[in-house]
């Protein structure tokens, strides 16, 4: 087995849901474009990761960039989660599941390692429960085996965060969600993340937020940095220390998106940002 090189965590992630059939082509733009970091799911249902696998493939043989180039994230999705087009057998137990849908993922994407692997949600919206710490030991031993660096939990609150780390003795290095101003921008779980050094990955950033992007502080600031107020929300959420995702599909947006990563905002404005609606 390859063993899998210590690949930095890129500045940015390109998230594939819902993109169906346009999947292979859409991974190919957004490597063509500079993203690094490819984020799927193994769940059928809001991803096609074997057409991820399949713009890799495509980037790969023009020569573009090779495998330890790049950042992939997959996912474990239980299977109330899942339509019918299940990864694994569905009376294995949750372990063999785990084992079953990584085997699957590494198909798909042609590699014999993921950089990052992530229980795509606990099994429960209020505890983690004894099916989660199954599976997320199961994740641990997919690491150990080299079948991926890194291990992570999506769709997570502060309390499954604070029962996780109560249980297992080691937690995520990412925690993945849906991140929304009028909540606080998920305030409470990047203050679990940052004092337990881990990777916020925010997602939704835009299409969760279209009030900020419209708010007068935003557009203010977009027009003095003669830049979008996408490109001010995505610098705003380097600033106060998450991993940004953006699913866009338009190769202009790619471009300003990934050109966010040179923008600075002052302190102040980075508060006022945060605090809009939160």
């Amino acid at each position: 087995m390859t063993t899998a090189p210590s690949l930095p965590i890129p500045h940015f992630l390109y998230g594939t849901a819902w993109k169906e059939q346009r999947t292979p082509a859409l991974v190919e733009l957004a490597l063509r474009a500079g993203f690094r970091g490819i984020d799927t799911a193994n769940q059928r249902r809001h991803y096609f990761e074997e057409g991820v696998g399949q713009g890799l493939d495509t980037v790969y043989r023009a020569g573009m960039v090779k495998r330890a180039d790049l950042f992939l994230q997959t996912k474990f999705t239980y299977h109330p989660g899942q339509d019918h087009r299940l990864p694994y057998d569905p009376a294995a137990s949750l372990s063999l599941q785990v084992a079953q849908s990584m085997a699957s993922s590494l198909e798909h994407l042609g590699t014999d390692y993921v950089d990052s692997y992530v229980l795509h949600g606990p099994s429960s919206g209020y505890d983690w429960t004894d099916d989660d710490a199954e599976v997320w030991e199961a994740m641990k031993q997919e690491r150990d085996a080299g079948r991926t660096r890194l291990l992570g939990v999506s769709n997570v609150s502060l309390s499954h965060l604070e029962q996780m780390s109560a249980l297992h003795s080691e937690g995520p290095a990412f925690v993945q969600n849906r991140c929304y101003a009028r909540l606080g921008w998920d305030r409470e779980v990047r203050l679990f993340c940052r004092e337990h050094n881990i990777v916020y990955q925010g997602f939704s950033l835009l299409t969760a937020n279209l009030e900020v992007l419209r708010h007068p502080l935003v557009v203010g600031l977009a027009a003095r940095a003669r830049a979008t107020p996408a490109q001010i929300v995505l610098a705003f959420a380097r600033a106060v220390g998450m991993l940004p995702l953006t699913g866009t599909s338009n190769a202009e947006h790619m471009k300003q998106d990934l050109a966010s990563s040179t923008l600075t905002l002052p302190a102040e404005e980075v508060h006022g940002i945060e605090t809009l609606a939160g």
